[in-house]
């Protein structure tokens, strides 16, 4: 009798668990559906990075949204299209020298670009933000202080980041500043794009860039091709910061590189809604 009653409660301990298991399961599946389900309505990546997965070289990368899911918030990464064209961007934290020479080779080519700058870079180089706008070169918003915008969840705080960077570019050259914005650090959350939507704004990330920020480790002129000849894509973003002495020096050739692989050069203002 004794081994019986061992055997109901092993049946019974058997049965618990598989009962415990289908439940695990199911509970398991519901929070997947929702995990997916929130990945597909929502733009903001996990960490409020903006990040790129390049999945084949000539071919526009995965980013941490669709071009469907930035759509609602009139934001962009690339456009898409398989039209051989680029968008040119340049990131303006301060100056060091190196816009000038970037100034001419864009002339010499005839490109114009958008340079995203930040409040101390206008009120530091008035007469440099002018040849720019001479140069039928677009500024856009970069904040006025550069911070983790991310981290700004009230209207109140991101509308001053926006509306001084918009003040400091009037008194330098007497012209309303165009309303793009791109996120410092390329840090951001869903409701930052619904703020600077309602700011009237437009939002760019981008679609390729490298690491050339570090004016203490410049990349090579060999590095700087192999990822801006490599990545680049029909209706690419491309994000270059001006203080780049690299950029500085191979722009001549990158621009000339691009157009025999038979790209041309658009603005962002064609890409509006």
């Amino acid at each position: 009798m004794i081994w019986k009653t061992k055997i109901k409660k092993t049946e019974t301990w058997k049965k618990a668990a598989v009962v415990l298991i289908f439940a695990a399961a199911f509970f398991a599946g519901r929070m997947a559906a929702r995990l997916e389900s929130t990945l597909k309505t929502s733009p903001a990546s996990a960490d409020g990075n903006w990040g790129l997965s390049f999945q084949q070289e000539g071919q526009t990368p995965v980013g941490n949204a669709t071009y469907e899911e930035l759509a609602q918030y009139d934001a962009w990464y690339a456009r898409n299209t398989d039209e051989k064209i680029i968008y040119l961007t340049f990131d303006c934290g301060y100056e060091n020298g190196n816009t000038p020479a970037i100034l001419a080779a864009l002339a010499k080519h005839g490109v114009h670009a958008t340079f995203f700058a930040v409040g101390n870079f206008i009120k530091d180089n008035p007469e440099l933000v002018k040849q720019i706008v001479a140069e039928s070169h677009t500024v856009g918003n970069h904040t006025m202080h550069h911070p983790d915008m991310s981290k700004i969840s009230d209207m109140a705080s991101f509308e001053k980041e926006i509306r001084d960077l918009e003040a400091a570019f009037k008194e330098a050259t007497g012209q309303e500043l165009a309303h793009y914005y791109r996120p410092p650090q390329g840090k951001y959350s869903e409701s930052n794009l619904k703020m600077a939507q309602q700011l009237g704004y437009q939002t760019f990330f981008w679609s390729l860039a490298y690491v050339d920020w570090y004016q203490d480790d410049q990349p090579s002129k060999e590095e700087a091709f192999e990822k801006l000849l490599g990545r680049i894509h029909p209706g690419a973003i491309v994000l270059l910061h001006n203080t780049s002495s690299t950029n500085a020096a191979i722009l001549d050739e990158l621009l000339t590189r691009w157009e025999e692989m038979g790209y041309q050069f658009g603005t962002l203002g064609e890409l509006k809604r």
